[in-house]
């Protein structure tokens, strides 16, 4: 159950991607933000996928890197830089809301209290972790993924993206794994081959499916 669950997840955070390429720069600035939030939030939350362990934030890095790669090919370098910074904006605006939410005193009759404490117990040094990793990775992401675009100038864009987020989500993968996750998950070791395990099968379908990113795109203003 849950590997066809992941599959159309996958391809529903695909999906969704390509509809905000369709709306236009602010969607997708709107898309890599969201989704930076949504993998900080599921991060904790480990499940079995073939028989291993792994996040569930997983397609939300994926969709998070895609996003940025439409946005540099579509609307130029400097949008994808302000997708960054709107990103990590909104990861502090996250982090802070969610241990403010946790001060409350609860009224007797909640019962939620403790649920919100186990998600968000971990959300500091996680966040710490992510602002730093995504940070780092989106950067580097966006300039690797400008120099492909001069070397192969302009063409072949599924292999450039493909390429952009082997070796981003490589670097997010190990980092974010040992910064944010150590002493949390069950299995370091696990969570990071397999993580890089699905994030590669995610990135080939993914790429594939770029040559139709056209009909969905606008014509840059």
């Amino acid at each position: 159950m849950n590997e066809l669950l992941f599959i159309f997840h996958v391809l529903a955070v695909i999906g969704f991607v390509f509809f905000a390429l369709r709306l236009g720069k602010n969607a997708l600035i709107a898309m890599a933000a969201f989704q930076a939030v949504l993998a900080n939030l599921f991060v904790v939350k480990q499940i079995c996928l073939f028989g291993l362990t792994v996040t569930c934030s997983d397609v939300f890095a994926i969709g998070g890197i895609l996003t940025l790669n439409l946005l540099q090919e579509y609307f130029g370098k400097e949008a994808a830089k302000q997708a960054v910074r709107v990103s990590f904006f909104c990861i502090l605006f996250f982090a802070f809301m969610s241990q403010m939410h946790l001060m409350y005193a609860p009224a007797d009759a909640d019962q939620t209290q403790a649920a919100f404490k186990a998600i968000f117990s971990s959300t500091p040094r996680i966040l710490l972790a992510s602002v730093f990793v995504f940070y780092l990775v989106q950067k580097a992401d966006i300039r690797f993924f400008g120099w492909l675009n001069t070397f192969y100038e302009g063409k072949k864009l599924p292999w450039r993206i493909g390429i952009s987020l082997l070796l981003s989500q490589f670097l997010d993968t190990v980092l974010f794994s040992f910064f944010g996750l150590y002493g949390i998950v069950d299995s370091i070791g696990s969570i990071i081959l397999v993580s890089l395990a699905v994030k590669y099968a995610i990135i080939s379908c993914s790429s594939a499916l770029v040559v139709f990113s056209k009909r969905f795109a606008k014509e840059a203003a």
